[in-house]
């Protein structure tokens, strides 16, 4: 007989599935901190459709669309669920996990019950007419993030995923390593493999921002399986050892400059002279991080605001910005003189297309590319660990709920 509920960290025997489930559930009326905004619930363990899959998580990765979604900004993702047909008053995130495949629709065909993967948080509609007309699913109309965009993520003991969401988890990981690389991992390979002819190739130097961060970890550890260069960005000491431990040639402290955010009215000849001045000091910092004189062909953004526009200016002629996030706002600047004089790109990027995700999951089958794991934490420190994201206290590396394990 299966249980209405089970305590966390255990479950009942595979593809017998109870009725309700404990979830770290957000409601509009507490959006504000994360430590405050998520409460633990007992809900409704979600129906599946033809072309679903309930996963048993096991583990869950902490991201950045948590701190958006608990904050209610910059989307308020309960009223975007009621405008796609939720029901429910609440949401679930959670956009990273491991677990075990526990229940399948009936047009499943590509996992069975019983299956251990990781999931991609790439959503879609795949008979959408421009997925059919050959476009890429991620640049679909339809395209979104599970657990940002759609309810019932990772942060529950079952989650709701569309088959082609499910990848075979590495047999060498456990649950929490394996819970914690696939939306960072697959994010900057797309970044930094996805957009040609500005792909990694041997000995290119790369500018990563954020290099201690889960997506900046994986963009370090990616370009040295590509044989590329990294020179990472952080804001203490602490993380630039971290980041050279794990590949990269340099770092640099952005704490020792004093540009960052708008740029000043161009016209004001003594405000963009010094501003000029700061860029171009870290500019050679830069240079003598890398030991000689190339500007970096591929610049890895994710902040916004405070660092485009200096990517725009430190950036090879002919290179790539390529930018996935605004983590210090979205109003970045942009001196145009140096976008279309030099032929710079700027491209935006949005997780990662099921091409990506292979090439990134095959990374980590192959043992080039491993997660680092700074911190796992209990199921009633979701909230907690956010927070921690939001202030910027978390340590290098990425954080992990255990959710289906004692």
């Amino acid at each position: 007989m299966v249980n209405e509920i089970y305590p966390l960290g255990s479950l009942p025997k595979i593809g017998e599935t109870p009725k309700k489930m404990y979830a770290a559930v957000l409601r509009q009326e507490n959006y504000g901190r994360p430590i405050d905004a998520f409460k633990i619930e007992k809900v409704n363990v979600p129906e599946i459709g033809e072309n679903d899959v309930l996963i048993a998580v096991m583990a869950a990765g902490v991201n950045y669309d948590g701190v958006w979604a608990a904050l209610g900004n910059p989307v308020d993702v309960i009223k975007q669920n009621e405008r796609r047909g939720y029901k429910e008053d609440y949401h679930i995130c959670g956009s990273d996990a491991s677990g075990i495949v526990w229940a399948i629709g009936e047009k499943v065909d590509n996992v069975a019950i019983g299956d251990e993967v990781v999931i991609a948080c790439g959503v879609w509609d795949k008979n959408a007419k421009d997925i059919i007309g050959g476009k890429d699913p991620m640049e679909s109309e339809t395209a979104g993030i599970w657990g940002y965009d759609t309810n019932y993520g990772s942060f529950a003991q079952f989650a709701l995923v569309k088959d082609f969401q499910c990848y075979n988890k590495p047999s060498h990981l456990s649950w929490e390593e394996a819970s914690c690389y696939m939306l960072t991992g697959a994010t900057a390979y797309r970044q930094l493999i996805g957009f040609p002819p500005h792909q990694l190739n041997q000995k290119d130097p790369v500018l990563i921002w954020g290099g201690a961060g889960g997506l900046g970890e994986m963009a370090i550890k990616i370009c040295k399986a590509f044989d590329a260069i990294p020179i990472a960005v952080v804001s203490d000491q602490e993380k630039e050892e971290f980041c050279k431990s794990i590949g990269a040639q340099g770092t640099i402290n952005r704490k020792h400059y004093t540009h960052w955010g708008r740029l000043p009215n161009i016209n004001n000849n003594a405000e963009m002279k010094n501003w000029t001045l700061e860029a171009k000091r870290f500019l050679n910092t830069y240079y003598e991080e890398l030991g000689e004189k190339r500007k970096p062909r591929i610049i890895f953004e994710h902040s916004g605001q405070d660092t485009i526009p200096t990517s725009i200016y430190v950036c090879d002629t002919g290179g790539m910005i390529v930018i996935c996030g605004g983590t210090s706002g979205y109003n970045a600047d942009v001196d145009l003189r140096y976008l279309w004089v030099k032929q710079k790109r700027l491209q935006g990027s949005h997780f990662a297309n099921p091409s990506d995700c292979l090439g990134m999951n095959q990374l980590v089958h192959t043992k080039k590319v491993t997660p680092t794991i700074a911190e796992i934490l209990d199921f009633d420190q979701i909230g907690l660990s956010h927070q921690k994201l939001l202030d910027n206290k978390n340590k290098p590396g990425s954080m992990v709920i255990k959710v289906g394990m004692k």
